[in-house]
């Protein structure tokens, strides 16, 4: 199995029983510097007027930025928590699917600054999102 199987194998066993899970969010490539997502945008993820929810892109982003992240942590020692995630919302989607790719920034001991990008099927760009992380010891 490549290192990228075993990432992308990693980051979905991740996702098991938990928001991303709900959210049908699928990891789907990996490489250096790189994570990417996938998420349907359906009725489960709409906001009231039928349009993917501002909330559900956040997740989305901050999803694929944190497990990106554990790209570079050791998880049997170390975890990675969001400190803070900013978005702006570009482009309205109704259904379909979203994909959203996380590129380092900055790869500190500590920190870890993430661009996502959030795009649908043809490559508009939905959501632009900065994430930091911080890397913390792992309490037993």
């Amino acid at each position: 199995m490549s290192n990228k199987e075993k990432i992308l194998q990693q980051c979905n066993r991740w996702c098991e029983n938990t928001l991303m899970e709900t959210l049908d969010i699928q990891f789907i490539d990996a490489g250096d510097g790189f994570l990417k997502a996938s998420m349907p945008v359906n009725s489960r993820v709409h906001q009231p007027m039928g349009l993917l929810h501002g909330g559900a892109s956040a997740a989305l982003a901050e999803s694929v930025g944190s497990a990106a992240s554990m790209m570079y942590a050791d998880p049997e020692t170390e975890e990675v928590r969001g400190i803070e995630l900013s978005l702006n919302h570009v482009k309205a989607k109704r259904e379909g699917m979203i994909f959203g790719t996380a590129q380092i920034l900055h790869k500190g001991r500590t920190v870890h600054l993430w661009e996502i990008k959030i795009v649908d099927e043809q490559d508009n760009l939905v959501s632009h999102c900065k994430l930091t992380n911080i890397v913390l010891p792992k309490k037993p």
